[in-house]
């Protein structure tokens, strides 16, 4: 069967400051089941990107193997985009943004791409802090693969066929936050007021993003008994915060009452809101995120919003020095200096 997305839109659509309207930031038409929470994931991105005023093309797209890394073909088609090796996608990330820096390097990963085949890749390029967004589109099991638990999958949850897990998850936040992410965000699909101004602020962040978003499986993980079912989640979620998120170009308002916010400054002048409303956590103390996180998990809970942000970070860029200039903009004689130079560096080493 053919699928046609209609080419229609309302001419009275409204355009953002680049003179886009919401649509130039679409992709192609999805073809996830009816209802995954991966497409309302991408509706997010796409209002995200747009408000935001991001132009496509400075985008580049990355993602692995699963339903997940299909997602990047549906938002953003004026983008750069690389479908990678199931798990490697942090590799090929770390090598185009070593390359070119001036890109927004955007991962889109899965719980098996980085909790099963892909961890060895994920916790190195959680090490590295690089300069990237990377969500993880969270369903708790193999969608391409007929269902079965992934790494995600919570200890006592049914799956459609009636078994039970009987295995611990992976809490890819926990782990995010003590491997020494940055920036570190859980949200639900379904739970887009949430979700976009997560998006932004990771967008912004001058380092290593994580989002790790629960996002059901309409298809083989949406049954009583599931912990990553859409009632479950929405019964059993948490926030940390609410979260607005003020773009430079815009008058920093707030009507919160003295003591109430926390207000982070990014490093290009835009402005994180946080709204606390869980208590004893501190989302700028590494081990009050962690232990918020685990107390959360303790009673059953999913701890969503912005959990854990190192404003002061430096990125890979920093940390190795590198050159201000994208690497594949570099002339042969700023690459190559000379037989003279090379002669004396081996000189100095022996």
């Amino acid at each position: 069967m053919t699928y046609v997305r209609s080419t229609f839109r309302h001419p009275a659509l409204p355009k953002n400051e680049l003179g886009y309207t919401v649509d130039y930031y679409e992709g192609s038409l999805s073809t996830l089941c009816a209802g995954c929470g991966h497409d309302s994931i991408n509706a997010a991105i796409v209002e995200a990107c747009w408000e935001m005023n991001i132009e496509p093309h400075k985008v580049a797209k990355l993602s692995g193997i699963g339903c997940s890394s299909k997602s990047p073909a549906y938002f953003l088609s004026n983008s750069h985009g690389f479908n990678a090796v199931h798990g490697r996608m942090p590799s090929v990330a770390t090598g185009a943004n070593l390359a070119n820096r001036d890109l927004i390097y955007f991962g889109v990963s899965g719980d098996g791409d980085t909790a099963s085949i892909g961890m060895g890749q994920f916790v190195h390029v959680v090490r590295r802090n690089l300069n990237m967004v990377y969500l993880v589109m969270n369903n708790g099991c193999y969608g391409l693969t007929k269902g079965q638990d992934s790494a995600t999958a919570d200890a006592g949850s049914k799956s459609k066929a009636g078994s039970v897990n009987l295995f611990e998850a992976i809490d890819l936040a926990s782990l995010a936050i003590e491997l020494g992410a940055t920036f570190v965000g859980q949200s639900f699909s379904g739970d887009k007021e949430q979700l976009t101004p997560l998006l932004k602020a990771a967008m912004k962040h001058q380092g290593f993003a994580f989002l790790n978003v629960i996002s059901p499986c309409v298809t083989f993980n949406n049954n009583p008994g599931s912990t990553k079912s859409y009632d479950y989640v929405r019964e059993h979620m948490e926030t940390t915060a609410m979260i607005d998120f003020v773009p430079i170009s815009k008058e920093i308002v707030t009507t919160y009452e003295a003591g109430s916010v926390n207000d982070l400054l990014m490093h290009d002048g835009t402005t994180i809101h946080l709204h606390k409303l869980a208590k004893d956590w501190d989302p700028f103390d590494r081990l009050s995120a962690m232990n918020a996180v685990h107390r959360a998990r303790t009673k059953g809970e999913i701890l969503t919003g912005l959990l854990f942000v190192d404003p002061e970070s430096g990125d890979l860029h920093e940390i190795l020095q590198t050159n201000d200039r994208p690497l594949n903009s570099l002339a042969q004689i700023e690459l190559c200096p000379g037989a003279d130079l090379l002669k004396k560096i081996n000189d100095g080493l022996r």
